[in-house]
């Protein structure tokens, strides 16, 4: 069976751009995404990057559901580290109040920062990621507080509003009996994550047990990907990604670099052996070979669905990239 198809965005900031510009075009990925028949548009959460603008996911799902017709619009996701269960409970009962059947909540247990950026957001330890997590469903009605738990009369408003359904995210394996358990969807992260998924989603499908969200389990697989009409074009818009996670690895969130900067950037071969163990990890190519390499490590993983991110310089580039995929993903 055909995977889903869905967008992961971090709202990329290129050099020479701004985030306020790459908030704004978010927008227009989102209703080109809507048209060509993409299942879900889900935001990432990170702080203190210049080259990801998507530091308030919630935000920027009220501002693309608002502005699209039928897709799903989420967080991929909320660092729930980070913030008090009780807004998050809030805001996303808001959100779904005001597009229903439409709203995703992924919530993850990293902080999606750097060690100063996690101190500023006053962020908890992600050990206690299964009590903040129990917490947030009680307020929902999902859960039980107990009879000597402070916030036991506490509600999220709107109370009426179910919590939309909840997908819990992982990059090593760890939160996928969690997600099953909970019968709640779930995300791998391959598109960074050196891990194989296909374990992961193993143990979420064996410890699965059915709700009303969730009849049925359902994995997605995240990928990292860059189509073009050619090969050798692809290879080329895939170098600004070879420079900026080299630059990741070395602590430096700078704007994406431009192909032509990442192309005469002098790699040391300690940096080439690194920007390889990367674009392992990624599919690049011309749209045929991109969905057939997405089609077949979705069928490798049992992944029900695939969910594509394109960290591209040129806006128009990242446009015609998804463009591309969904042309060749509905032939």
């Amino acid at each position: 069976m055909k995977p889903a198809l869905s967008v992961l965005d971090l709202a990329p900031v290129p050099e020479g751009g701004t985030a306020a510009e790459a908030l704004r075009r978010t927008v227009e990925l989102a209703r080109l995404a809507d048209l060509l028949g993409y299942t879900r548009y889900w935001f990432a959460e990170h702080h203190g990057m210049p080259s990801v603008a998507s530091s308030s996911p919630e935000i920027l799902i009220g501002h693309v559901a608002a502005a699209t017709q039928r897709i799903r619009v989420g967080s991929g996701g909320i660092m729930l580290p980070n913030h008090p269960p009780l807004r998050v409970a809030e805001n996303f009962r808001t959100l779904a109040a005001l597009f229903p059947g439409r709203i995703d909540l992924g919530l993850g247990r990293a902080p999606g920062s750097d060690y100063a950026a996690t101190r500023a957001l006053r962020a908890v330890d992600g050990v206690r990621f299964p009590a903040l997590l129990s917490e947030l469903l009680a307020f929902c009605g999902q859960a039980d507080f107990g009879d000597s738990h402070p916030s036991r009369s506490v509600i999220a408003v709107p109370a009426e509003v179910p919590l939309p359904p909840v997908w819990i995210l992982g990059s090593s394996g760890a939160s996928a009996q969690l997600a099953g358990m909970a019968g709640m969807g779930y995300a791998f992260a391959s598109h960074f994550s050196p891990a194989p998924a296909g374990p992961a989603f193993e143990r979420y499908r064996e410890s699965f047990e059915p709700t009303a969200a969730f009849p049925r389990p359902h994995a997605i697989l995240g990928v990292a990907a860059v189509c073009a009409p050619t090969d050798a074009e692809a290879d080329l818009l895939a170098s600004t990604m070879d420079l900026a996670w080299l630059r990741i690895r070395r602590g430096e969130f700078l704007p994406l670099p431009s192909p032509q900067e990442a192309r005469a950037y002098p790699y040391s071969e300690e940096e080439r052996a690194a920007v390889r163990e990367y674009r392992e990890r990624t599919v690049v190519g011309n749209p045929q070979a991109v969905w057939a390499r997405i089609r077949e490590m979705a069928k490798d993983a049992g992944a029900d669905e695939v969910m594509v991110v394109s960290n591209l310089h040129g806006h128009a580039e990242r446009l015609r990239s998804y463009e591309l995929l969904a042309e060749a993903y509905a032939a």
